[in-house]
């Protein structure tokens, strides 16, 4: 090989290499939060979380939920009794990353002791927060808002003034508030919420709505999404003074795949498929589901509601469409 061949071959390589590197650099560049659908450990039979990885493609998966654990003082722990270090969901957090992935820790959820609730300080709340990321080095943490600390007015205030500490000692951190909403958007108490937030001058990576459990029947659960994510746009643009394009893109959605919690709501793929459209179109900061547990047919009827979906899919069907979910 004459010295002009070997020096392409040179400049062929390095190109190459800076090729996979601006390649892998995108890769890891995607925000955790933005694809992560929720897997909950302490539910039914959860999936082993590098399964899911491997067999639907996702990349991240949203942990649930961090609670306080029982006694005095506002002690995070998993469930609200299993510890942050040495346990089931500590070595789940370390398989994801062993796959190149990685992990968003939702703190609160439907039921349980919230640290909202039962830490009575915001430096305390904000500590108790600040444990769980110094715990794991996280990169993203969800806070799914319901109950107490949604509809008592001090116990949200803490969430957002203990959030927005958070989001001042940790540069780069991202922060999404998960929320219940109606069919038209958030209602008042999220309307409040977010404006709350706004009065603050604190502005999460993504302001997530839970577009199902409605109450009253909702038969086209993609279109009825769709719905509430315009209204969620609709307040975030007029509660921080910003167009609606720009609104779309600290929104998020976070669905229910299959039969819901009432009996006229139902979430099909195509509903997904429809959802996922629309956050493709408008940007929208984040698309996920719950949950990873219920992804899989029944094998039988009636099946518990934790283990499956109660509609006809393959495995992993709804964390697929979200693993091609790019923003």
């Amino acid at each position: 090989m004459g010295p002009r061949a070997r020096a392409l071959v040179a400049a062929l390589t390095v190109a190459f290499v800076l090729l996979g590197a601006w390649v892998t650099g995108a890769q890891a560049a995607q925000p955790v939060e933005l694809a992560a659908p929720y897997e909950y450990l302490g539910w039914g039979d959860p999936q082993p979380p590098a399964e899911v990885i491997s067999q639907s493609g996702v990349q991240d998966i949203t942990l649930a939920f961090v609670l306080a654990a029982k006694g005095p003082g506002c002690t995070p722990a998993w469930d609200g009794h299993r510890p942050l270090l040495g346990g089931a969901d500590a070595a789940a957090i370390e398989s994801i990353r062993a796959a190149g992935d990685d992990v968003d820790v939702s703190f609160g959820g439907w039921s349980g002791r919230k640290l909202g609730s039962v830490c009575k300080s915001v430096s305390a709340l904000q500590a108790a927060y600040q444990q769980v990321i110094d715990a794991y080095s996280l990169r993203a943490i969800d806070i799914d808002i319901e109950h107490g600390e949604f509809k008592n007015r001090k116990a949200r205030g803490r969430v957002l003034q203990a959030l927005a500490g958070v989001q001042r000692a940790n540069p780069g951190l991202e922060i999404s508030i998960t929320m219940g909403t109606g069919e038209g958007g958030p209602d008042r108490t999220g309307a409040a919420l977010i404006t709350e937030a706004a009065a603050i001058a604190f502005r999460p990576t993504v302001w997530t709505v839970m577009p199902f459990d409605f109450g009253p029947p909702a038969s086209d659960m993609g279109h009825a999404s769709i719905r509430a994510l315009e209204g969620l746009a609709a307040a975030l643009a007029s509660a921080y003074g910003i167009s609606t394009a720009a609104a779309y893109e600290m929104a998020g959605v976070s669905s229910m795949n299959g039969r819901t919690d009432e009996a006229s709501e139902t979430v099909t793929l195509e509903d997904f498929r429809a959802i996922a459209a629309f956050a493709g179109v408008h940007h929208l900061a984040r698309l996920t589901f719950w949950s990873i547990n219920r992804d899989r047919p029944c094998p039988s009827s009636p099946a518990p509601e934790e283990e499956c979906s109660g509609i006809a899919q393959a495995p992993f069907a709804f964390s697929s469409i979200v693993a091609g979910y790019h923003g």
